[in-house]
């Protein structure tokens, strides 16, 4: 039992970093490896002084804001969760379930899995770009993104069914 635990605990750590990396760093698409696009940030190389130039995204999209929204949520229903997890682990009496821990961690899931699903299929309105959408492609964040979803939600289902033993 006390290996299960703790590979929840992982699991849910893991979980939580992969998605703040997701949600800050600079690359949910990219042209190359000389310029990309987050949900904050559009950032180009100089090639004269070998560092990124960034400007934060004045865009007005809807959409843009909506999938900032819904990761931050995520991100704040994640450290929720285990902030819950630990006050539940030592509060809560032996037998009892761990519900609110695992419900909020899938309603993490959900909105990241919402954020994902929205850039997915309107990246080229939230990029509002002249080049041709076919020249970029999505990054590193945007698939570590969609990876998070089903480790929140295997997690959320994880906490849902762990019992209090002692």
């Amino acid at each position: 039992m006390a290996l299960l635990l703790l590979f929840v605990i992982v699991l849910h750590l893991v979980t939580l970093a992969m998605l703040f990396i997701a949600t800050m760093e600079k690359s949910w698409w990219a042209w190359g490896d000389i310029e990309t696009s987050d949900l904050w940030h559009k950032c180009m190389f100089d090639n004269t002084t070998e560092t990124w130039l960034c400007s934060s995204s004045n865009s007005e999209s809807d959409w843009l804001q909506a999938v900032q929204a819904l990761m931050i949520l995520g991100v704040v229903f994640s450290s929720i969760s285990f902030l819950i997890f630990l006050g539940q682990l030592f509060t809560m009496s032996k037998g009892g379930l761990f519900y609110l821990t695992g419900l909020s961690q899938i309603g993490a899931g959900m909105s990241v899995f919402a954020a994902a699903l929205i850039f997915t299929f309107q990246h080229k309105d939230i990029l509002q770009d002249n080049r041709e959408p076919t020249l970029g492609h999505f990054g590193y964040c945007f698939i570590m993104a969609w990876a998070c979803v089903p480790l929140l939600m295997l997690s959320g289902v994880l906490y849902v069914h762990l019992r209090k033993r002692a």
